[in-house]
This record gives C-alpha cells, structure tokens and sequence, in this order.
C-alpha cells in the first residue's frame, strides 16, 4: 500500500516536470540556457525518479531505499535553494533599473 501511494506522489511530479518543459519549448521570450534545463528539467526529473526507485525498493532493501529517499529529499532541497536565489538575484536586478516611462 505505501509503495503505491508513494509511486502515485511522484508521478505528480514527473508529471509536473512534463508540464514545465513543454511549456519552457513553446515560449518565446527567453531561450532556455543549458543552466536551466539542469535545474528546472533534469534534476528535478532524477531526484523524483530516484524517489520512484526508492518506492519500489522500500519493501525489500528500506534502508538502501532510505538513504536514496534522503538524497533525492536533499538534491530537491537544492533545487528549490537555487531556484529562490534565481527569483530573488532576477527581481534585485530588475528592481534596480529605473523605468524610462517617457516617450521621447
């Protein structure tokens, strides 16, 4: 029953990270960098696979299932750390340029 309840969880977030990178390739306002594939794509995508893996472990081997549970926790921990410093350095810059309102 765990195993099937944590499997459905983690398919939220590969799902998610479906939904991410198919709207990534349809915007055309910023062209992605190899910079945000990683965080926003690929890393996202192994740490909710490895949690998948450790789902279907758990029942047999729970503390090698343990220790990838608790690296793919920390890897997401990572990601969101990154992910906040990338909005607040964004907002920090696009703050500090003044607006040019006039239309000369």
């Amino acid at each position: 029953m765990l195993v099937c309840c944590s499997a459905f969880r983690v398919s939220g977030g590969v799902t998610y990270v479906i939904i991410v990178l198919r709207r990534a390739r349809r915007q055309t306002d910023y062209q992605p960098v190899l910079e945000d594939w990683l965080w926003y794509m690929v890393l996202p995508l192994v740490s909710y696979t490895a949690l998948l893996v450790a789902a279907m472990l758990l029942p047999g081997h729970p503390a090698q299932a343990l220790y990838v549970i608790v690296a793919a926790t920390v890897l997401l921990l990572f990601i969101g750390i990154h992910n906040a410093w990338d909005n607040v350095t964004y907002t920090a810059i696009e703050l500090s340029h003044p607006q040019n309102k006039s239309q000369d």
